[in-house]
């Protein structure tokens, strides 16, 4: 199903998908000037904030169980980042708590649903994410326990797969296309943020994660890249542990074919203020940061898609 985009008067920015419930609000919004600036596309999957009421009417504890599922800002971080560099942007409306973009559809715990009869969109062993709690629609959160008050209806499931999910993940791809063929190459930074990380005892733990599932969804020399802007920066990071990378970066990502992928994942105590709510004084200082690593980034895949669909190993050595 392709996305159904409608322009909302800006120049560059259209809206597709819609949210099941909230009155014709729009599943997501894409802002990607024309021609491109730069061949880079900031996504943020987990920022969504529209709730339909009848979502927190269902939830056990709307408020503190929202503020946990969500990547709380990240998607103003990604505002911020696109007007400085160019970069396109596709942000999600639709809150994860609704439906997951970062999971495939078949990762469903069908003991969440009233009814068991959707055979064809998932399993009844489903993956590991469903099993943690955290699949196509989350369950449950570690310290809070199960999210809903009943179980849900297949029906709702199936609006969201069609109205959501589905609309999102071609806009994205569409978009990626669109910067490969002017650019040659194209970068999708998946943008997240995390909690803090516990770390080993004596070392302090990482305040970013770059995830490029263990080398199969980005080129080496871009992660290479991002590792040493880092520590150029002395800002601590880590590589693949303990997120290397979800649904997003499994479907869109094709190094071989000219589109590049990392998942990058920040400590929200880094930009928001103590209560992990709303911003803090950390917030312009990583806007600054974030841009002058989309920046290095730009340039670098630029350089890459200049090198034609030659593979990687072949132009690394050059």
């Amino acid at each position: 199903m392709a996305a159904d985009h409608g322009s909302n008067g800006d120049s560059g920015r259209v809206s597709g998908g819609s949210i099941p419930g909230a009155h014709g609000t729009p599943a997501f919004t894409l802002a990607a000037p024309e021609p491109s600036a730069v061949p880079v596309l900031i996504a943020v999957p987990h920022g969504g904030r529209a709730y339909p009421g009848q979502v927190l009417e269902r939830m056990r504890h709307p408020g503190y169980a929202a503020l946990r599922l969500e990547d709380r800002y990240a998607d103003r971080l990604g505002e911020a980042v696109a007007r400085a560099t160019g970069a396109a942007l596709l942000v999600a409306q639709a809150p994860r708590a609704m439906i997951d973009l970062n999971r495939a559809v078949e990762d469903v715990d069908w003991d969440m649903f009233a009814g068991r009869g959707m055979r064809s969109l998932g399993s009844y062993a489903p993956g590991f994410r469903a099993r943690s709690g955290l699949g196509l629609i989350p369950r449950r959160l570690p310290g809070l326990g199960e999210l809903w008050k009943r179980r849900h209806e297949e029906a709702d499931l199936a609006a969201r797969i069609e109205q959501i999910h589905s609309p999102y993940h071609e806009c994205l791809s569409a978009t990626l296309l669109r910067l490969r063929e002017r650019w040659g190459a194209a970068l999708l930074i998946d943008l997240h943020s995390m909690p803090p990380l516990g770390w080993r005892s004596g070392q302090a733990p990482p305040e970013f994660v770059l995830g490029d599932r263990f080398g199969a969804a980005c080129h080496g020399m871009l992660m290479a890249s991002c590792f040493a802007f880092m520590a150029e920066a002395r800002r601590l990071a880590a590589h693949n542990r303990p997120y290397a990378g979800g649904y997003v970066l499994e479907r869109h990502a094709d190094p071989a074919g000219g589109i590049h992928a990392l998942q990058l994942e920040i400590d929200r105590t880094s930009y928001l203020d103590a209560r992990m709510a709303e911003p803090g004084e950390g917030f312009e200082p990583m806007v600054q940061l974030l841009s002058a690593l989309v920046r290095r980034l730009a340039g670098e895949v630029a350089d890459l898609g200049r090198g034609g669909n030659a593979a990687p190993w072949a132009i690394a050595a050059e």
